[in-house]
């Protein structure tokens, strides 16, 4: 799985790959908390990173019982997170639009698999401008089991039509780059607010500062293959 090899399909994560989200993402968890009198402070909220839905769900249930409303709880971080993205906060990471080039110029397929809803990821993509430039895109309304299980990214794999073998996931999650290992696919991570721990480090193809490296890493494989 880590030996070099032609690389034929790009699969993406979203939020903290893509997008400049993750942090927004926590800012509204932390308000609606505090919206509905529940102190939940930044560093629980952290701990969803790279979680599906029903894992957060479970992880605010364990934490703080199950007398929060969970389903209000996620309903105001939805409104938060929208008058964050509507106030001008939403913004792509760097070198997405110039890896989506190269990638154009290569004719290389590409999806993304997301741990967000489809609703969330159509209206984050469209917000700012790239929704047209992936073939396929899984979110967790697609699949069963949410990373770290291997679901998603075998999923966006065979939406590409390429095999994993031949994918290149680029993650910044614990729970991300977990999944795409599992699922036998080549995965860089290139952090955002979590550092790479030994588990990851050892997991991860690479580790990369930004998109731009990617950029690099898909030439050499490409030679050396």
């Amino acid at each position: 799985m880590t030996g070099p090899g032609p690389i034929r399909g790009i699969l993406f994560d979203m939020d903290g790959v893509l997008l400049d989200s993750e942090s927004l993402s926590l800012e509204a968890f932390v308000m609606a908390a505090r919206d509905l009198g529940h102190d939940m402070p930044l560093a629980f909220a952290r701990q969803m990173i790279g979680l599906p839905g029903d894992a957060c769900a479970r992880l605010v249930v364990e934490t703080y019982g199950p007398e929060v409303d969970l389903e209000a709880l996620f309903r105001a971080q939805d409104k938060r997170l929208h008058d964050l993205v509507e106030a001008g906060g939403l913004i792509l990471k760097q070198g997405v639009e110039p890896l989506l080039d190269y990638l154009d110029a290569r004719k290389l397929p590409r999806a993304i698999a997301t741990s967000s809803s489809r609703l969330r990821t159509e209206t984050h993509l469209r917000h700012v401008g790239i929704y047209e430039r992936f073939d396929a895109i899984i979110t967790r309304d697609d699949v069963t089991r949410g990373k770290p299980d291997p679901e998603p990214y075998l999923r966006a794999a065979a939406a590409i039509g390429i095999e994993p073998a031949y994918c290149l996931a680029i993650e910044d999650s614990h729970n991300g780059a977990r999944a795409a290992h599992a699922a036998g696919i080549r995965v860089i991570v290139v952090p955002d607010l979590m550092a790479p721990n030994e588990e990851i480090i050892s997991k991860a193809h690479a580790i990369m500062d930004n998109l731009h490296e990617v950029r690099d890493f898909i030439e050499c494989a490409d030679s050396a293959a």
